[in-house]
């Protein structure tokens, strides 16, 4: 399948190194608000939708994770932008991983959120994509908001786990359930040794879809990477705590970035 032309956002400014947001499966470019904020100052910021999410276009499934890689290189092309650092959440640090083991040149660091290289069996991704299709994204919202974030999280910040609700829920259905067929589908563990690009990690101390093992096998897969584990945090830690995801994506990329031109 071709590349599409996804939906996407700019901040920052645009001689200053490009830091690209990609999302989790489910959500939108406003899970990014708080991260956009306080990195535009420094970085040229661009977000974007996945193809079937948002305002991108909804192409016919199958998706691969080919696809969604190749869709950020055609973006990245129309924005003139050779390389980037890339931020990816959960499906989007997927999409990560497979530009960095794949599109090395195109990469100049990796921070990967809340994510895997394998979510385990694919059987549980296809019944919820089989649901999805059937009921729509409804049916899945109120289960997987609650895997995004802790039940404390969730108790004092009603409105935020409402506006997120309403993300998942508004997703198309085919969008969602090809892409939650990727997900099931994907195993990049043997594409991990590939990875070049500096690397930080950063996971979620109650995160119910990412296990300590799977975290430690990113870590031991990428040379050279780093672990940074948030408590309290669940899945999409940088919705949870958003300052100290901020923080560290900036240092993270000032690090690389201070070190080739050095």
């Amino acid at each position: 399948m071709s590349a599409v032309p996804v939906h996407h956002v700019e901040e920052g400014s645009a001689g200053a190194p490009a830091v690209l947001l990609s999302n989790s499966l489910g959500s939108t470019l406003p899970m990014w608000d708080e991260q956009a904020a306080a990195l535009a100052g420094r970085f040229r910021v661009i977000r974007y939708d996945h193809r079937g999410h948002g305002k991108s276009p909804v192409p016919p499934g199958p998706y691969e994770l080919a696809d969604l890689g190749e869709d950020v290189i055609a973006l990245l092309d129309r924005l003139g932008v050779e390389r980037a650092h890339v931020c990816g959440a959960s499906l989007g640090g997927q999409v990560a991983m497979w530009l960095g083991a794949n599109k090395p040149g195109r990469v100049a660091s990796l921070v990967l959120c809340g994510t895997s290289a394998w979510f385990g069996p694919p059987d549980p991704w296809m019944e919820r994509a089989a649901t999805v299709r059937a009921q729509g994204t409804e049916a899945v919202a109120d289960a997987v908001v609650a895997r995004w974030v802790t039940p404390l999280f969730a108790e004092r910040n009603a409105s935020v786990v409402e506006r997120m609700r309403t993300m998942i829920a508004s997703t198309p259905r085919e969008g969602y359930a090809a892409c939650c067929e990727v997900v099931g589908r994907t195993d990049l563990r043997p594409d991990l040794a590939a990875i070049r690009a500096p690397t930080l990690i950063v996971a979620g101390a109650e995160d119910p879809a990412v296990s300590s093992e799977m975290v430690e096998t990113l870590a031991k897969g990428i040379a050279g990477s780093r672990v940074e584990v948030l408590d309290p945090a669940a899945h999409l830690a940088n919705v949870e705590r958003p300052a100290e995801v901020s923080r560290l994506i900036e240092e993270h990329v000032n690090g690389v970035v201070e070190e080739e031109t050095s």
